[in-house]
């Protein structure tokens, strides 16, 4: 939650900085950094991995001094992951804590190379192969490559020749330079978090600076809320794609510079420890990188209904009356949030005596709670300086905060005066989760929602609270600085050689936030770990919130870096009601389904108030946002009311979207079970499923929903037409399953949207389970299973398959052996005239204990049903199918086959059934001549 996005200060800096690039421009070719290192030994490591000496070849003082000796390790962690970790060979640096992060140790410091065994591997010898890449090396200078063993593909290449653009690598204390060169027809994806007007794919010679900063959404190409120096790389070979990931695990400051056939990395801190996953698809890639950083948390069944948030529910009465006209509007809703008004002076696990007292507050709950729904507050990092406050004294009681100097860092936020809990501390974890305890009791919520964690501070530097004057006053905006400041830069680490391009303009890094010689736990710099701040919060807030009833956690966090989706949702932040900011939602929610942060949304309909009309845009909005895996409308204390009731003609698209939604929540939580076991993004760009088919690289206007729901919105003002990009194959709308697409080749076509229709179709191949829907989550669920397979259209042979993950969804784990999960695989197939569908089911206790069943089955393509109907249950056969019903419609075509011609066709709807889920069933029947 934040309402300023600039400063006389940031106009200063951007005018300096046009000024200054003008006055570069006269440079005709850039200055080389040093001549690299060379590798002066080299052998095997105990872990079985390689050990390397580098020693610098020329000292220069650009950035500062050389660190002189370096120690390289390479290691075949797995079949498909390689990591290449360099650091200075006689000191420690700082790295991305193992206690956050657990991954292997590299071999200690100051080994001694080629005197404490024999070299079994001689310099000469410059491979080093696993099953998947390869590892080779130049001596002087020093660079490395990585190869794709099957193919030999080059996939990373540090050479650096005189006249490329960039250094040899560079290694010193506070600047770090090391690139590869790459093919021109990669695509690159990744490297976040910012918004990307361009759409998914990295583009040439935009800037891409990593670090956690308070920045809007609405600001393009700058460094936002997360850290992810992640980015796959997807190669099409002769009509075959091959995909890779290359991971900096670094958590310093850094640009990163992408010019189309080079990547530059320049880090201002830290160690480079380089992790590369071999793929070869998109989906292996991801699985790959989130088996080391963390799978995706899983998720609660009542996370993925329709959430509604607004900063400015001013008290409780104004929520409640949220609540009922959602209700009056036959609009799902299944999760009420609080912005700060919930709070006694905006101070952390309080509640308004006044607008939120006690007593009512938790009567509303209980009676919310009742009827399935769920309750959320914000919670920002800044403990309030007030001596009367609770959490402030247990805090100063147990030492908990950041420190300057040996004394409490003091910033400003909503507060006022404000100190930063240090979450590197064990200490503060504890204190932290008996805060959440202490809350849970006076307020039993549901989740927390944890902002403002990059960490913003509306002042900058080293701060005193004013004598003589209320700071704030209540008076003026809750966001300027009112506590008496002065700039710190007399440290190295507040003013570092290299400036790294924060946020666009190259501001201090120590800028509205904390200082960066601020230190934490066991004299950490806060210059190396700002950007793990929100990563160390959410992993505290997970710990606090599981231990209060044993329940599956839910935390939405604004900032994140590498592996917080083991512990938290996200959302895009910021941003605001415009038809741009709603294009770029898409991208950035595919980014992070690739970060492993696949619980991912934007704010319906617009963060910032914009210009009216909002009532065009909000419907599209919420057509978009019913499909995303985190789905919340929120807005701005300044903004017009825009819940989904306000308009009639944006409570109709409601009902449909999210309708549609809620018949999709069984396999939208069998996506959060796949994201949960494998890392695969619930919302995923189109080449996760149609990697070979270049035209899809960089599409970012449509996204699948798991491998095969394709949603098609409507993205700009006054358009009541699609044009949409099909790939090969058939697909059935899911509004209308007698709607066929059928295309031989990749093929745009034009479909109709009028405002209220979403396009969202189904592929072949696919079977999908489905409820009934309803108004909550808690009763969409009880309802029958409809299950649709969808054949290719006219199949004379084909096959389908899916699955359906069933669960007690608020047990900490999600997993199967439990004895409250089931899970369930469904075939179809369709050859010689012969249709069978049946199911596997593992553990089938919890869904038949639950009785739940199947009432239909819809299958798409074929020919009708001829005779020969036939059902088993367990191996049993049914006797009595009198109940069972067939109905069939012929499908219409919305598009031809390149040939002119039209298969006939029809869908088969077979209903009365009451197939228990837990229970392995099989039909068959033949098809009509």
């Amino acid at each position: 939650m934040k309402f300023f996005s600039s400063s006389p200060l940031l106009h200063f800096l951007l005018v300096l900085t046009i000024c200054i690039a003008c006055v570069n421009l006269v440079h005709t070719a850039p200055t080389k950094i040093g001549k690299g290192y060379r590798l002066i030994a080299i052998e095997e490591s105990p872990d079985g991995g390689l050990i390397g000496h580098l020693k610098v070849k020329k000292k220069n003082n650009i950035y500062g001094a050389d660190i002189p000796h370096l120690q390289l390790h390479v290691k075949h962690e797995t079949d498909n992951r390689l990591r290449i970790h360099i650091t200075d060979a006689e000191k420690q640096r700082w790295e991305v804590p193992y206690s956050l992060l657990p991954r292997e140790s590299p071999p200690s410091l100051k080994q001694t190379i080629g005197k404490s065994r024999k070299s079994k591997i001689p310099i000469l010898s410059s491979e080093y192969s696993g099953n998947e890449l390869m590892f080779s090396y130049t001596t002087d200078p020093f660079s490395f490559s990585v190869k794709r063993k099957s193919n030999g593909q080059t996939l990373f290449n540090s050479s650096c020749e005189d006249s490329d653009k960039y250094n040899n690598l560079v290694f010193k204390d506070q600047y770090l330079e090391i690139s590869t060169k790459l093919p021109k027809d990669a695509s690159l994806y990744g490297l976040g978090e910012n918004t990307q007007p361009h759409g998914i794919k990295i583009y040439p010679n935009d800037p891409y600076t990593l670090y956690t900063t308070d920045q809007s959404a609405i600001n393009l190409n700058m460094d936002l809320y997360g850290s992810h120096p992640m980015y796959m790389d997807l190669r099409n070979v002769k009509g075959e794609a091959y995909a890779h990931a290359v991971l900096l695990m670094n958590s310093n400051g850094m640009d990163v510079f992408y010019r189309g056939d080079s990547l530059t990395y320049k880090v201002i801190g830290g160690v480079l420890d380089f992790y590369f996953f071999s793929g070869p698809t998109p989906l292996h890639v991801v699985d790959q990188y989130t088996q080391f950083i963390g799978r995706p948390a899983p998720m609660p069944y009542w996370s993925l209904g329709f959430h509604q948030c607004r900063w400015g529910y001013h008290n409780l009465s104004v929520i409640e009356d949220v609540i009922a006209n959602y209700k009056k509007a036959k609009i799902p809703l299944d999760v009420i949030w609080n912005d700060d008004d919930h709070m006694d002076g905006k101070k952390d696990f309080t509640l308004n005596p006044v607008n939120y007292p006690g007593p009512k507050l938790r009567a509303f709950l209980e009676k919310i709670h009742a009827e399935g729904m769920h309750y959320i507050v914000i919670n920002d990092p800044g403990i309030g300086v007030n001596k009367s406050y609770g959490t402030y004294q247990r805090g100063i009681a147990n030492d908990v905060f950041i420190k300057y100097e040996s004394k409490p860092f003091l910033a400003q936020v909503w507060p006022g005066a404000v100190h930063f809990p240090d979450f590197l501390n064990p200490k503060t974890v504890e204190w932290w989760g008996d805060e959440i305890r202490r809350f849970h009791e006076l307020a039993p919520i549901d989740g927390l929602w944890i902002d403002m964690n990059e960490v913003s501070n509306f002042c900058t530097g080293l701060c005193t609270i004013p004598e003589g004057r209320i700071c704030p006053n209540g008076t003026g905006p809750g966001w300027i600085c009112c506590l008496d400041c002065k700039n710190v830069t007399k440290t190295k680490w507040d003013d570092p050689p290299y400036k790294i391009n924060a946020s666009g303009i190259q501001a201090p890094i120590g800028y509205k936030t904390i200082a960066t010689s601020a230190t934490h736990y066991n004299g950490v710099r806060e210059y190396d770990a700002h950007s793990l701040y929100g990563f160390s919060e959410t992993i505290a807030t997970h710990k606090g919130l599981q231990a209060l009833e044993g329940k599956r956690p839910f935390i939405l966090s604004r900032a994140t870096f590498v592996g917080s989706g083991h512990y938290a949702a996200h959302w895009t932040g910021d941003n605001k009601g415009t038809w741009e900011d709603l294009r770029y939602s898409i991208s950035t929610v595919m980014n992070f389904g690739m970060f492993g942060v696949p619980m991912v949304g934007s704010d319906i309909c617009g963060f910032y108030p914009a210009a009216p009309p909002l009532e065009e845009l909000c419907n599209r909005w919420i057509e978009v946002g019913a499909f995303y895996p985190f789905s919340r409308d929120h807005a701005n204390y300044y903004s017009p009311r825009q819940e989904l009731y306000q308009w009639k003609s944006v409570a109709k698209s409601a009902r449909n979207a999210l309708g549609m939604r809620y018949k999709l929540l069984p396999y939208f939580y069998t996506l959060n079970y796949e994201a949960h076991m494998t890392g695969a993004p619930i919302v995923r760009p189109l080449f996760f499923t149609f990697p070979n088919i270049p035209e899809l690289y960089e599409l970012s206007t449509q996204f699948l929903v798991g491998s095969n729901v394709m949603v098609s919105p409507v993205l700009e003002k006054a358009k009541t037409k699609v044009s949409a990009l099909f790939p090969p194959g058939t697909w059935y709308s899911l509004f209308d399953m007698t709607q066929a697409i059928v295309t031989k080749e990749p093929h745009y076509r034009s479909l109709d949207a009028p405002l209220n229709v979403i396009n969202v179709h189904l592929y072949q191949n696919t079977i999908i389970p489905m409820q009934r829907g309803g108004m909550i989550t808690k009763e969409a669920r009880k309802t029958p299973f409809t299950i649709v397979v969808a054949f290719p259209l006219g199949a004379s042979e084909g096959e389908a398959k899916g699955n359906l993950f069933l669960d007690k969804d608020e047990l900490p784990e999600m997993k199967l052996g439990n004895g409250q999960s089931t899970y369930i695989d469904f075939y179809a197939m369709t050859r010689n005239g012969t249709v069978k569908i049946w199911s596997e089911v593992q553990e089938s206790k919890y869904a038949l204990d639950k009785g739940w069943y199947i009432e239909k089955v819809t299958v798409l393509g074929l020919n009708g049903i001829g005779g020969a109907f036939e059902i088993l249950l367990d191996g049993t056969k049914a006797e009595d199918t009198s109940k069972v019903e067939f109905a069939t419609e012929e499908h219409k075509y919305i598009d031809k086959l390149e040939d002119g011609g039209h298969k006939k066709s029809m869908m088969l709807d077979i209903k009365g059934l009451e197939l228990p889920v837990g229970k392995n069933f099989a039909m068959s029947w033949k098809m009509r001549i």
